[in-house]
């Protein structure tokens, strides 16, 4: 190959390099999209958490209210039963008896209503904590929703984006040899996207390692493509 041919090669494999490269980072970009989207989901779900304890513990309560209040309803129906055979009752003994029981009845009424006024208040200061929680969670949402905007219109523009630079691949593709082309697309999925790399203050660009007089002067005789001992990358000077 000539140096005239070899240089326009080169040149067409720099310029594809350029395309390549900012391909290759989009698509990176590209597929940590899923994961962000994920994360976002992820936190918004593990606040919807705090809600769902609220919400559990405001039925607990509702719970215990109820079964207090049955257990109220079954206590009072007992001190009316005892009040309603005081009359029938024949004996001081047996009134007094009677009297006793239903005055400890009626004391277990007060500690179970005062339980339940415990359980209403606990559940009124609950409510509270729910309606703000309510609040805050819109707000969450509302923050997830754009974040995943965000990133779902941050994609379609990297979508746009590489279809253009594919589209001008396709472009240059035609001017390299074959045999270059396979060479650089081998090299290229193998070395992190980057196949062709300056060689600069004698070090590749590619892995920074100084390259011997003998390369540099093989590089400026344009007789065949050189390609680094370390990296493999192909080589070229600027000058």
């Amino acid at each position: 190959m000539t140096e005239t041919n070899l240089k326009a090669q080169l040149a067409s494999l720099i310029k594809l390099q350029m395309l390549d490269s900012e391909i290759y980072q989009l698509k990176n970009e590209l597929a940590s999209k899923p994961e962000e989207i994920k994360v976002l989901e992820a936190a918004f779900e593990e606040k919807k958490q705090t809600m769902a304890a609220l919400e559990k513990t405001s039925l607990d309560l509702s719970k215990q209210k109820k079964d207090k209040e049955l257990e109220l309803g079954t206590k009072e129906e007992g001190i009316k039963k005892f009040q309603s055979q005081l009359y029938s009752l024949k004996t001081n003994k047996e009134y007094n008896t009677m009297i006793q029981q239903i005055a400890d009845a009626k004391a277990d009424v007060s500690v179970e209503e005062d339980k339940v006024l415990l359980i209403l208040e606990q559940m009124d200061k609950l409510n509270v904590l729910v309606e703000q929680e309510k609040l805050r969670l819109k707000e969450e949402e509302k923050k997830c929703n754009k974040g995943r905007q965000t990133v779902e219109e941050r994609i379609k523009i990297i979508d746009d984006r590489v279809a253009v630079l594919e589209g001008q691949r396709k472009q240059v593709v035609p001017e390299i040899d074959s045999k270059i082309f396979a060479q650089y697309e081998r090299i290229l999925a193998n070395r992190d996207g980057l196949a062709i790399v300056l060689v600069k203050g004698a070090s590749c660009q590619g892995c920074n390692m100084s390259m011997p007089p003998q390369v540099i002067n093989l590089i400026k005789m344009y007789d065949t493509i050189v390609t680094c001992e370390i990296c493999n990358r192909m080589l070229y000077i600027d000058e």
